[in-house]
């Protein structure tokens, strides 16, 4: 807005100001996973060191009984300890709390399958888990009580403070929630009791819509089997699927995964979910352990049970995908994990780039298979674009003008794509392959013309746009003409901008 603002400070004697834009030259190639997406290690990998820079995204499950053990008090040290260890490789967090977690891998103070409930509320009076020896085969298991007041109540002020902390804080790149074994919504092995050994439909519903107001920056998740009615009522409540959370699928590529493969329940999962959520919420999850070969298996390039991961990801539009374990097997080498990465989630490539001495043009295509669902931003000289590339949809382009920004006529500044949520020294890598053809001027014949109270606009496939004195867009059009009446009298600066370099700017005064 910097430009048309700059304009109207000029006398009433000005009529026409044409900024003649000239093609910029730029090469660019992507030699690195984008971040928030990719393959996704866990942080105490083995080979995390070989493979650094083949990944950009950790995950670790966390404890809220290890931020919060008394009423009120919350200690985020150890997990600010985590954020630190993970942003020190240059990665970002994947994070999701949980309660329960069966076997002797949910061990908390040398208890197998200890529940994540904060000390204070187990010592409540009425306070009761219960417990299953051996919930599904997966190990002893101990279940938080939702019949307890406190702990509902509490579960959603935990998300409130944590999104108030870290909702901008550029470790966290997603945030999974949920409830039961793993926070993935089913308890399977143990008798379903809700209100008591799982959250009642009632405290779901409520929690979800809490989450859907916390987190702003931080795209959130929960498991795709959130679809199942039993356990949850979210594929019948028209207010709860118009939430924006996002899904991870936790056994992604196993043998009868899709439709067509056999049972097919995780499709139909992602279907009963709406399968076009990816548009605007992320699609992840983890490579499936179904079998002892999955996840060595899942990265082969001739793929797995009839699909390889480039195939499948598309399929699906995963953003990243947990793959802790791919490197047990032989096809996950260090340059493969990084191929794979590349191949989730966007990518953008930058079509067109033209510059005035005082602003630019930048077209920017998404050529992956998801959108990028944080805000960010083409960037000339420090100087953002208004236009945020979040959302922006496989296949589609979108023009990002960068305005007040100082170009000299043999200057060539070279973009970049920033973002707040990114690491310190982060950008995002875009491809491009422009060469520059010289200079398209504004021809001496406007394309712009008013009689009367019509303006009326020449050529092909422009895009008008018409600002108030204050500098502040009030309509945009691709009609030949446009009835300036309707605002009544006044001065108004009008844009026109054809999409081939030729850009006129006007000044009206009716």
């Amino acid at each position: 807005m910097r430009l048309i603002t700059a304009f109207l400070v000029f006398s009433c004697s000005v009529s026409i100001m044409a900024v003649s834009f000239r093609n910029v030259a730029l090469n660019s190639t992507i030699t690195t996973v984008e971040p928030f997406k990719g393959i996704v290690f866990w942080p105490g990998n083995e080979d995390m060191t070989a493979y650094q820079n083949s990944i950009g995204l950790e995950f670790s499950y966390c404890l809220y009984s290890d931020v919060v053990s008394a009423a009120g008090v919350y200690n985020w040290t150890n997990f600010d300890a985590l954020l630190d260890d993970i942003a020190g490789r240059e990665h970002q967090a994947v994070i999701r709390f949980r309660y329960e977690y069966p076997g002797a891998d949910g061990a908390i103070g040398g208890v197998d399958g200890a529940c994540a409930v904060p000390a204070y509320i187990k010592a409540l009076p009425g306070y009761t888990e219960t417990y299953n020896a051996n919930a599904g085969g997966d190990g002893p298991t101990y279940y938080a009580d939702w019949s307890n007041a406190e702990l509902q109540r509490f579960t959603k002020e935990f998300y409130t403070n944590f999104a108030e902390r870290y909702d901008n804080d550029p470790r966290i790149a997603f945030v999974q929630t949920g409830f039961g074994h793993w926070s993935e919504y089913h308890i399977y092995g143990t008798t379903l009791n809700l209100g008591h050994n799982f959250p009642s439909h009632a405290y779901q519903k409520d929690f979800l819509q809490h989450m859907d107001t916390t987190f702003k920056k931080t795209p959130w998740s929960v498991s795709i089997d959130i679809a199942d009615t039993e356990y949850t009522p979210v594929v019948n409540d028209a207010d709860l699927m118009a939430l924006k959370f996002g899904l991870f699928d936790d056994s992604f590529m196993h043998a009868e995964h899709d439709l067509d493969q056999g049972d097919g329940y995780n499709e139909s999962c992602w279907n009963d979910l709406n399968r076009s959520r990816w548009q605007i919420s992320p699609a992840g999850g983890e490579f499936s352990y179904y079998t002892d070969n999955d996840q060595k298996n899942a990265l082969n390039p001739a793929g797995m049970y009839g699909g390889t991961w480039e195939q499948r990801a598309a399929q699906y539009h995963m953003t990243y995908i947990i793959g802790n374990d791919v490197t047990s097997g032989s096809y996950a080498t260090v340059a493969r994990v990084k191929e794979a990465g590349m191949a989730a989630g966007y990518k953008f490539e930058i079509t067109n780039y033209k510059a005035s001495l005082n602003s630019a043009l930048v077209t920017v295509k998404n050529c992956g298979v998801a959108p990028l669902y944080h805000d960010a931003y083409v960037t000339i000289k420090g100087v953002r674009s208004d236009t945020s590339l979040k959302g922006l949809l496989p296949g589609s382009s979108i023009i990002c003008e960068i305005m007040g920004v100082s170009i000299d006529e043999n200057e060539s500044p070279v973009p970049t794509i920033t973002s707040d949520k990114l690491l310190a020294g982060k950008t995002i890598p875009y491809q491009a392959n422009l060469t520059a053809t010289g200079i398209k001027n504004t021809p001496a014949e406007s394309f712009i013309k008013l009689k009367g109270n019509i303006l009326e606009f020449d050529g092909e496939n422009f895009f008008v746009t018409i600002y108030n004195t204050d500098g502040a867009k009030i309509v945009g059009t691709r009609e030949a003409s446009f009835d300036l009446s309707v605002f009544g009298s006044g001065c108004f600066i009008v844009k026109y901008d054809n999409g081939n370099g030729v850009v006129e700017v006007k000044k009206v005064v009716r």
